[in-house]
């Protein structure tokens, strides 16, 4: 893939394109997304979760009624509204107890985050990337809030979810509901981006043809 054709792809990257390039061509090479339709799904997963890799790590800072359609069962709307706007406790109460991570109090929802180009969170996730990279567990946060470290982890988690393998069938569905555990008919108000994610693919599709 080339600066030109990832500029249409990304648009939002484009005053980024030199650092991105090559650290996403060598990632995709790493973990064989070397198809038109794997790259494709890849980019279109990628673009979306980074927001066109101009985000790296999740913001969290969310509004009352955001939080209460997000995550309707842990923000009823009491908790929402003592919660809003406040991205490290909004973490640490979303994502306590979950996948790895410990209580509300741990902070370890804050401390595991989404960070990289496909938003690895929790403690699981990050715990087992770092030991795949060789990378202290302690140092990972910081290293997939870079180009290379958010690029190669995304990778990793296509690979090791055999995304791959929807992605040949070219069930970008599938893929969809691999990557964010819930598939377009069953989020409500669009939440995990389809309509965005399913334009970035079709888009995709056509400029690497």
């Amino acid at each position: 893939m080339n600066a030109a054709q990832l500029a249409m792809m990304m648009p939002l990257a484009s005053n980024r394109i030199d650092a991105l390039l090559g650290p996403l061509n060598a990632a995709m090479a790493e973990f064989d997304i070397t198809t038109v339709v794997r790259q494709a799904a890849f980019l279109a997963t990628v673009g979306h979760e980074s927001k066109q890799l101009t985000k790296l790590e999740e913001s969290l800072n969310y509004s009352a009624e955001a939080l209460m359609r997000t995550w309707p069962q842990r923000f009823p709307p009491a908790v929402a509204a003592a919660y809003a706007r406040q991205p490290e406790r909004i973490a640490n109460h979303a994502y306590a107890n979950r996948e790895g991570n410990r209580d509300e109090a741990s902070g370890d929802g804050w401390r595991n985050r989404g960070a990289g180009a496909i938003q690895l969170t929790f403690e699981n996730n990050h715990a087992a990337c770092a030991k795949h990279f060789g990378i202290a567990r302690a140092e990972v946060a910081a290293w997939l809030r870079t180009p290379a470290g958010a690029l190669r982890s995304a990778g990793w988690f296509w690979s090791a979810n055999r995304v791959n393998s929807w992605a040949d069938a070219r069930d970008f569905d599938g893929v969809c509901d691999v990557v964010n555990r819930g598939k377009k008919t069953a989020v409500i108000g669009d939440a995990i981006g389809w309509a965005e994610r399913l334009a970035m693919y079709q888009n995709a599709l056509q400029v690497l043809a």
